[in-house]
């Protein structure tokens, strides 16, 4: 179902107030930068900062001694044990966040008017994404505790991307947004969900973790039917149908409506 978009008294732009426009775009004589333009004193502020920083964290050193084995053998063998965890992490992180994006959206849906039905979406194609996405966390699980590693510890990557996920959260949870602008932040997460599973998937082959490429390869394959359909999704929402050159409705992969 295209949603629609409302004109109204958006008072944001300058052309609403052009008496002050020329005024705002003409800064008084005192103000003006010998080099209008130059942000080299902002650039070494912010040197500083980046000089003096300390990292977003490490990862921990595994607490048992099979872990600690496992890390010390993978290490005498030329990889790196912690960079793979490290990622893990990301992925943890990333997955648990994927599972409250949804869990925000269907209440987002079942909650607009004329209940789920009325948005296009089945409900219960969004339950399945969510389940998966909670399944692909278990996974991520299984696999940090596979390597010694500890899953609720909090590794650089992870911490990356909680702070990179807070937006798209603040967008689902919203209650002015559209169900197609929640599905704008939701496929965002998607596109970096795919891309994050491929280098997972990468990196445990590069390191002969191969107890691990089966259920990351059902990740992936998941992940990539996620992102098709989303898409599909946010196209119908906005266009009331797919894009030229894009998915279309009668795609195999597009879900089944109400």
């Amino acid at each position: 179902m295209k949603e629609s978009t409302p004109m109204g008294m958006n008072k944001t732009g300058m052309q609403m107030s052009p008496l002050d426009s020329g005024t705002m775009q003409s800064p008084p004589p005192s103000t003006i930068s010998a080099t209008p333009g130059d942000e080299s004193a902002v650039a070494d502020m912010r040197g500083s900062y980046v000089n003096d920083a300390d990292s977003l964290g490490s990862v921990p050193v595994p607490a048992t001694m099979t872990g600690a084995v496992s890390a010390g053998m993978s290490m005498l063998s030329g990889n790196s044990p912690q960079i793979l965890l490290d990622k893990l992490g990301e992925r943890l992180a990333f997955e648990r966040g994927g599972t409250r994006l949804y869990d925000a959206l269907i209440a987002k849906c079942e909650a607009m008017p004329g209940g789920s039905n009325s948005n296009g979406i089945a409900i219960d194609e969004l339950w399945k994404i969510r389940n998966d996405e909670a399944r692909h966390f278990a996974v991520v699980v299984d696999a940090i505790e596979s390597l010694g590693g500890d899953p609720t510890a909090q590794t650089p990557s992870a911490d990356l991307v909680g702070v990179e996920s807070m937006g798209l959260v603040q967008v689902v949870t919203d209650p002015r947004t559209t169900i197609a602008q929640s599905l704008h932040a939701i496929l965002a997460a998607e596109l970096v969900d795919q891309a994050g599973w491929e280098m997972l998937l990468a990196m445990a082959k590069s390191q002969n973790q191969n107890a691990m490429l089966s259920e990351f390869s059902i990740a992936l394959d998941e992940e990539r039917d996620h992102l098709q359909k989303v898409k599909t999704w946010y196209e119908e929402a906005v266009m009331g149908t797919s894009y030229p050159g894009g998915t279309s409705a009668g795609n195999a992969n597009t879900p089944t409506r109400h």
